[in-house]
C-alpha cells in the first residue's frame, strides 16, 4: 500500500471514529499528532451541525494547494476543507500567523477561501481584547470549531513541535484568548503538533494539557 493510500486510510478511521464518539450530541477536544485531523474531525463536526465558523490559532496558514506534492498533509488540509465546503466563507479566521510565505499568493488566494488573517503582530498592537471582540464579531453565534496548532504558541512555550517559528503568542496569551470564546457556540476542538520525543521538562505537553482543559471548560459552561 503506498503512502497516499495510508493517509486516505488513516482519514477514514479518524472521520469514522469522531461520528462514532460523537453520535450522541457529544462536542470532541481532539489531541494531535498531526495537524492533518483536522479535516476528517471537521467533515464530522459538519455532518451534525453544517458548516462551522472555523477558528485556526497556528503559525501557518495551512492552505497550501499541496505539500512536497501530496494533496492530504499537516499544511493543506484547510484548503482540502474550503473545497469541501466544510468552514462558512467570511466567517473563519486565521489567529497568530507569522510563518514564511512562498509568495505574494499565498495570502491572496486564503482570503479568496474567506479567512481573515489575525497575526501575532496584529495582535500585540491591538491587543488580546480587542482580538477577542473582533472573533467573536467574526464568528457570530455560528456553530464554530477551534483548531490549535500548538505551534502558535513561541518555542519558549511550546519547544516539541514539528515547524517552530520564532516571535509566537505566550501561554497566557493563547489561554485568555481561548477564554473569550465564553459563550460562543462552540461545536469542536483540537489541539495538534506535540511531539513529545521532543519535548524538554514537558514545557509543550504541559501547555497543550491545560489548553485542554480550558476547551473541556468552555463545552461545559456551554451546556
Amino acid at each position: 500500500m503506498c503512502s497516499s493510500d495510508l493517509i486516505a486510510e488513516a482519514i477514514g478511521q479518524i472521520e469514522r471514529g469522531a461520528d462514532e464518539l460523537s453520535r450522541d450530541g457529544q462536542r470532541l477536544v481532539s489531541l494531535g499528532g498531526d495537524h492533518t485531523i483536522a479535516l476528517p474531525l471537521l467533515r464530522s463536526v459538519v455532518r451534525r451541525h453544517g458548516p462551522v465558523a472555523l477558528v485556526h490559532f497556528d503559525a501557518h496558514l495551512d492552505t497550501w494547494p499541496t505539500y512536497f506534492g501530496a494533496r492530504y498533509t499537516h499544511g493543506s488540509m484547510f484548503r482540502r476543507a474550503a473545497e469541501e465546503g466544510l468552514f462558512v466563507p467570511g466567517h473563519s479566521a486565521h489567529v497568530g500567523i507569522r510563518g514564511s510565505l512562498y509568495a505574494r499568493e499565498d495570502l491572496d488566494e486564503d482570503a479568496g477561501m474567506g479567512f481573515r488573517v489575525i497575526s501575532c503582530v496584529d495582535i500585540d498592537d491591538a491587543g488580546v481584547p480587542s482580538v477577542i471582540g473582533r472573533l467573536r464579531e467574526q464568528i457570530g453565534d455560528r456553530p464554530a470549531y477551534l483548531s490549535i496548532d500548538i505551534d502558535v504558541l513561541d518555542p519558549a512555550f511550546a519547544p516539541a513541535t514539528g515547524t517552530p517559528e520564532t516571535a509566537g503568542l505566550n501561554s497566557r496569551e493563547l489561554m485568555r484568548l481561548l477564554r473569550g470564546f465564553d459563550g460562543a457556540n462552540l461545536v469542536g476542538a483540537d489541539i495538534v503538533e506535540v511531539a513529545p520525543a521532543y519535548d524538554h521538562a514537558e514545557i509543550t505537553g504541559i501547555a497543550a494539557a491545560n489548553l485542554a482543559y480550558e476547551l473541556v471548560s468552555l463545552f461545559a459552561l456551554g451546556t
